[in-house]
């Protein structure tokens, strides 16, 4: 049934653990179950990661990082398919000889070089288990040590674990031994084969991190050798009020300017990280599906910023199922302009149940024309300091809705021109229905609270990435994120700035050109 002016504009019901201590060391009491557990490496290639091949390989199931001649700079193996926020990770670790560690949370420098957090190891005695900082504050918390760092820098010690000597001895020199990371929100625990070696809370705001890449350090100095195996990460739910959105950004398919799905998210993660940074964690999958094989396990909302149809990512292999899964949860989906369509048999059913509603072919159609004297819905949160606005745009309508049609809130509506009624029939242009209604106004955009409690949202605009320099066409977009990712949007909405920079990073690359070939010349007869 298809949702009409009629529909109210308003708010719709809107890692195994070996203890290896003597009985005088405090053994970990929060180890948790291998339940949620997720290999990060396939034990026989560096797929996933990235680093100098000079000196990282894989061998007998294990990452190995060696130097046989003195290292003059620290190098790392970074993992490339995702980025860590609130998780643990567990891994075994052998070393010989020198420095090495984990980074989390961290960020990129150039030429494989990391700073930010790091689980340390050595293979001598004081250091393995320590919170340190590359780059930054150094040594944040020493072994045997809890810690709170407060907001202007300083330290308050807490109970300590064990003298670090005791905790040594849980350590095994020249052999295997199992590191397990635990970040949940500011508070970070280190634990060596079961046994809590650190405990830091950092409250110092402008030096944390509550995400960011995670690598392998193969450290400067005297020739060395370590090795890294059963490596497995497990995101964790936000629990301190916050909420996670992940942005699904598709391939390049347009002349750069047009379906900018990289470029878009990246925006968007830009606009919110600066407006919610305390409320909000959101990260971005490029490229398509997500490599990483724990995506969404912690996920509050999802966007899909991508082509659809036939081609629409959800649609392959068992991706219905997980996202249908996710949602039976609880979390929030957006679709934005291509993402909004999928075929109706193989995707259809599940969009209803999700967003409430989705492009459906022979039905709905998609010229590209300027929307004019918009309607907003008066009291949906997503429509909170947003102003009508005039956008030029690839504006989809006639969506195929869930029924009753006041289950689903329309936000944003207009009428088209008589123009965009009157292409000819085809799966995406025109059909009678369509050309039957002419000066009807049509939905654009809209809200579902589904009666699990889930949030979903979908909007037709998004072909042109220039119009995300629209304030308020902006505005609208961040406050469905937030929105859907469960969060409360701000009264006055969510304000951001965005320059001629800021929308010109990060667009696909031009095609190349196409290279023109003369037809070969006919043979001359004779």
């Amino acid at each position: 049934m298809l949702l009409r002016s009629t529909l109210t504009l308003a708010c719709a019901a809107c890692l195994l653990i070996g203890l290896h201590s003597p009985a005088t060391v405090t053994a970990a009491t929060d180890s948790p179950s291998e339940n949620g557990f997720v290999s990060i490496f396939d034990g026989t290639s560096l797929g996933g990661w990235d680093g100098n091949p000079e000196f990282w390989r894989v061998e007998n199931g294990a990452i190995v990082g060696e130097t046989t001649v003195p290292l003059k700079g620290t190098t790392y193996l970074i993992w490339r398919q995702g980025r860590v926020d609130d998780f643990e990770l567990r891994l075994r670790y052998r070393l010989r000889n020198n420095n090495s560690g984990i980074q989390y949370r961290s960020r990129e420098l150039e030429n494989y070089r990391v700073a930010g957090y790091q689980a340390d190891m050595e293979a001598g005695k004081n250091f393995t288990g320590i919170l340190y900082e590359q780059d930054g504050r150094a040594i944040v918390t020493k072994r045997g040590e809890r810690v709170t760092i407060n907001n202007d820098g300083s330290k308050t010690k807490g109970s300590a674990i064990a003298p670090s000597e005791e905790l040594q001895s849980a350590i095994k020199a020249n052999d295997w031994n199992e590191y397990h990371i635990v970040a949940r929100g500011n508070h970070l625990q280190h634990f060596i084969n079961g046994q809590l070696m650190s405990e830091t809370t950092d409250n110092q705001a402008d030096k944390r991190s509550m995400q960011g890449i995670l690598a392998l350090q193969l450290h400067a100095g005297p020739p060395m050798k370590v090795e890294f195996k059963d490596i497995r990460l497990k995101r964790l739910r936000l629990t301190d009020g916050r909420k996670k959105l992940v942005l699904v950004a598709g391939r390049a398919s347009h002349a750069q300017g047009a379906h900018e799905f990289r470029a878009g998210c990246l925006l968007f993660k830009e606009c919110l990280d600066n407006a919610l940074a305390d409320q909000l964690i959101t990260t971005v999958y490029t490229n398509g599906w997500p490599e990483d094989p724990t995506a969404f396990t912690n996920a509050d909302g999802i966007l899909l910023f991508a082509d659809g149809g036939q081609g629409h990512p959800v649609i392959q292999s068992n991706r219905l199922a997980q996202i249908d899964a996710l949602a039976r949860r609880g979390v929030g989906i957006a679709c934005l302009h291509y993402g909004v369509e999928v075929p109706k048999e193989k995707g259809g059913p599940e969009f209803l149940n999700w967003i409430g509603g989705y492009f459906e072919t022979d039905w709905s159609v998609n010229p590209t024309w300027v929307l004019a004297a918009t309607e907003l819905a008066e009291n949906h949160p997503i429509c909170r300091g947003v102003k009508p606005f005039e956008v030029n745009d690839e504006w989809y309508y006639h969506m195929r809705f869930r029924e009753p049609s006041g289950a689903v809130t329309a936000i944003l509506t207009a009428i088209p021109p008589d123009s965009t009624r009157e292409r000819p029939d085809g799966a995406h242009s025109n059909n009678p229905t369509v050309r039957a209604s002419k000066g009807a106004r049509e939905v654009l955009a809209w809200a579902y609270e589904r009666p699990d409690g889930g949030r979903g949202f979908g909007c037709t605009g998004g072909h042109f990435h220039a119009n995300w320099g629209n304030d308020e066409f902006r505005k609208l977009m961040l406050n469905a994120l937030a929105w859907t990712s469960g969060l409360d949007v701000p009264d006055a909405g969510i304000s951001s700035t965005v320059n001629e920079d800021q929308l010109e990073a990060n667009l696909d690359p031009p095609p190349p050109p196409r290279k023109n070939k003369k037809p070969a010349s006919k043979p001359k007869a004779g």
